[in-house]
């Protein structure tokens, strides 16, 4: 799974870059997508930020499972919720940017992530407590 989530993290972060390159074509006029306080605008930055956010944390948890060596099978639930999350959090960010009442979806990427973290972090615990880390 640390393999997937390396370079799931790698393709995120370049998607990241990217989207940040295209949007930013816009951004030097004062009135683009409404003006800089808008909520289409503040909502795509917001997507674009999320492919660089959920990609670090996807590549967080490759390199901690490479770093203390875990290899339970335990560990592929979490890497999947972070890349559910990581996909599902710029969607919705753009999708509630074009139709405000679609933010009512940010649930999906929030539980997700929040889950895959907190998951995560009670196996990495387990992981360090049975190997006399902690």
């Amino acid at each position: 799974m640390a393999y997937t989530n390396l370079i799931f993290a790698w393709g995120w972060i370049t998607l990241g870059l990217l989207s940040g390159a295209i949007q930013g074509i816009g951004f030097h006029r004062e009135s683009w997508m409404g003006g800089y306080n808008a909520w289409r605008r503040r909502l795509t930055r917001l997507g674009h930020i999320a492919f660089l956010g959920t990609g670090m944390l996807n590549l967080a948890l490759a390199f901690t499972l490479m770093v203390f060596g875990i290899t339970h099978e335990s560990a592929d639930y979490p890497g999947w919720l972070l890349i559910i999350g990581a996909v599902s959090m710029p969607i919705v960010c753009y999708l509630s940017a074009w139709r405000k009442p679609l933010r009512q979806l940010f649930f999906v990427p929030v539980l997700s992530l929040t889950g895959g973290c907190v998951w995560f972090t009670v196996i990495v615990f387990n992981h360090l407590t049975r190997n006399g880390v902690l």
